[in-house]
């Protein structure tokens, strides 16, 4: 049963596609303190709280405090208490269940026994609440994701390999990766395109000395099995006769300062101004010109910097250049040298200067800090609905670094510039439950970190996770070691583990649209399954999809690890995807080694698993010798989707129901 209610005036989202009547009267759950702006729901001793998306910490979010507030930061550590996006969804499940969704385009912050171990505390100055009461966890996410739309879902080949890097600078860096990959005999299906590829930075261009034939390039790399997948950032460079920044500053169609200027601001071109995609026309008109790279045969993108990430305004930027001007040549005391370093350390993403610039809406002007986790939602959604009318069947990549829900229906995301350390790859392990929940579920981190060298073991682990995520990329930063796969001594390791992925493809695409379809969760926390079983609170665990459960090694020099199963359960340990053993486990704890060059998990009882053979791409996988796995006494059907997975109209006529005999 869903509830809503409206406080103060909030501005209208988006995110919720079901018209639900407002209700009167106090909210259940909840004291609220109106002149605060808070509302506090005590919590039991027991009480689990799940939800919220991308956020740092435990898949049970109690004991610290959560800011939904789109933000660039360089480095992801615990002390974080917001990401690059915002999902205001949680449960709260003990000896009752229920779910709320405060549904607000502006701040609001969760303090989940932070303050006081045993309140829940959320401040939202204007917010539609849905309260959703009754049922088991699942269910309350199902009726959650049922208000809320239909989630993503991408071609089958965008949950192939991909690599990327920041530093590909030339259309002979993207070759050699590609050649590299071949050499190697390892499967790739996707190399991603970073800032390098654009003249000067400026969106919808193409560098013509380092990229002189992008649209060759793709039909060379589109003949092996390969996409290009390239960025696009928020920003548009402020430049005489680049047309892009022309027509929008003709039309209108850039955020605005209080003079009803384009509001300038600083990003990787330097000056630039923001397409204001909360405005409908300018959504339209930005989302078009997506068209110039479609019809160089690109068929994926990925945005950026569309929290939106800002290095200066250009006011800010002369204030703390003034401050700096007056300090030199003086021999600076530490109140005189903090006064210059914090000039210059508040030009970056200054919440002041979101303050300082304006949309044209459909409900009228509106100031973005009012706004703003709304930003990449919607930049995200012009490219998709001009996707829509440039080929209305056709399924494209297309996933984006800053979210709220809502766009959960257009896009995927990646879960940011994490590094590369090991406690990066635990935690993308415990963002995916979360993420499901608010209705991404095209989701993925950058395998083997983004920030700082990785090293062989920790690539070899964090790709063992990612085998298991619909996003499969290995990217890394400008100026780190080389991270492609082939670039590390112990490549039959490598070419072992890349391969299980494509033996598993069959089975999470099937489980992807399946939960897309029905509004189900592909990731979930044990305890969702076992909700009576104390023991299956572990965060390190993971049920994917209807039948396995993943347990990955996330610690350095590890030789294994301890598992725990709440029921009897078949270990399956793949050094291939046509290479595995099987072996039945007792319920309780366990200890299993696991190699370096093997994929460890463990198939539920009363369940199937599709294996495809390994491929070099998506495009040479065959659907039609799948093995079964099984762990079954009587005959058992399973739902598969098999094809391309390319049009929107082939999805049903794509499900096949198999019976595994037992």
């Amino acid at each position: 049963m869903i509830k809503k209610y409206r406080f103060g005036k909030p501005f209208p989202t988006e995110a919720v596609v079901t018209n639900i009547p407002e209700e009167k009267g106090a909210i259940p759950r909840f004291s609220v303190d109106k002149t605060a702006h808070t509302f506090t729901c005590r919590l039991d001793k027991d009480d689990f709280v799940y939800g919220l998306g991308e956020q740092v910490r435990g898949i049970n979010k109690r004991g610290w405090h959560y800011v939904s507030y789109n933000e660039d930061y360089a480095v992801i550590t615990e002390r974080r208490t917001s990401l690059y996006g915002t999902h205001n969804f949680f449960v709260v499940a003990g000896k009752e269940v229920f779910g709320a969704f405060f549904d607000s385009a502006a701040k609001v912050e969760f303090d989940v026994g932070f303050t006081h171990l045993d309140e829940l505390v959320i401040t939202a100055d204007d917010a539609d609440v849905y309260l959703i009461e009754g049922g088991s966890v699942d269910e309350i996410v199902k009726e959650f994701r049922g208000i809320i739309g239909t989630s993503y879902i991408p071609p089958k080949w965008a949950l192939g390999f991909g690599q990327s890097r920041w530093g590909y600078c030339c259309e002979e860096d993207i070759r050699t990766v590609a050649q590299g990959y071949r050499d190697a005999d390892m499967p790739i299906d996707s190399i991603y395109l970073d800032i390098d590829y654009m003249e000067r930075y400026k969106d919808f261009t193409v560098h013509p000395e380092r990229y002189p034939d992008l649209k060759g390039l793709a039909a060379d790399m589109r003949a092996e099995g390969i996409r290009l997948v390239p960025i696009i950032d928020a920003a548009v460079k402020v430049e005489e006769g680049y047309s892009v920044y022309e027509e929008g500053r003709a039309k209108g169609y850039f955020c605005t300062g209080a003079d009803g200027e384009p509001y300038v601001v600083g990003v990787w071109p330097g000056e630039s101004v923001l397409p204001d995609v909360l405005s409908p026309a300018a959504r339209k008109w930005f989302g078009a010109h997506y068209k110039v790279l479609l019809d160089d045969g690109i068929e994926g993108f990925w945005n950026d910097m569309n929290e939106p990430a800002l290095f200066y305004s250009k006011g800010r930027l002369h204030a703390a250049l003034e401050v700096a001007a007056e300090a030199r040549g003086k021999n600076l005391v530490l109140e005189d040298f903090n006064r210059v370093t914090g000039a210059m350390g508040s030009l970056a993403n200054n919440v002041d200067d979101y303050r300082e610039f304006f949309h044209d809406t459909p409900v009228g002007r509106a100031c973005h800090a009012d706004v703003h986790n709304l930003y990449g939602y919607n930049m995200t959604r012009a490219a998709a609905e001009y996707f829509g009318e440039y080929d209305p069947d056709k399924r494209f990549l297309l996933f984006s670094r800053s979210s709220c829900i809502g766009m959960h229906r257009y896009g995927g995301i990646w879960t940011g510039d994490n590094s590369s350390w090991w406690s990066h790859l635990l935690l993308n392990l415990k963002m995916l439950p979360s993420l499901n929940m608010c209705g991404f579920l095209f989701v993925g981190a950058d395998l083997g970190g983004f920030g700082d060298d990785t090293t062989e073991d920790l690539l070899l682990r964090w790709l063992a996770l990612g085998v298991f995520t619909p996003l499969m990329r290995n990217h890394t930063t400008f100026g780190t070691r080389s991270q492609e796969c082939y670039a590390f001594g112990q490549k039959d390791a490598f070419r072992r583990i890349l391969g299980i992925r494509y033996s598993l493809i069959p089975y999470l695409y099937s489980e992807l649209v399946k939960c897309a379809v029905r509004g189900e969760m592909m990731f979930r926390p044990l305890k969702f399954e076992y909700p009576n079983d104390k023991r299956a609170a572990v965060e390190d665990q993971l049920l994917v999809g209807e039948s396995i459960m993943i347990c990955p090694v996330y610690e350095q020099n590890a030789a294994g690890r301890y598992v725990y199963l709440p029921e009897d359960m078949r270990l399956i340990r793949m050094r291939a995807g046509d290479d595995y053993t099987e072996e039945v486990l007792s319920a309780g704890d366990h200890y299993i080694e696991v190699a370096l060059d093997e994929v460890v998990f463990f198939l539920r009882k009363g369940r199937v698993l599709p294996l495809a053979k390994p491929a070099k791409n998506t495009g040479e996988l065959d659907e039609s010798a799948l093995t079964y796995v099984k762990f079954i006494d009587r005959d058992t059907e399973y739902e598969l989707y098999v094809g391309k997975g390319e049009k929107k109209s082939e999805l049903e006529g794509a499900l096949r129901k198999i019976t595994v005999k037992a």
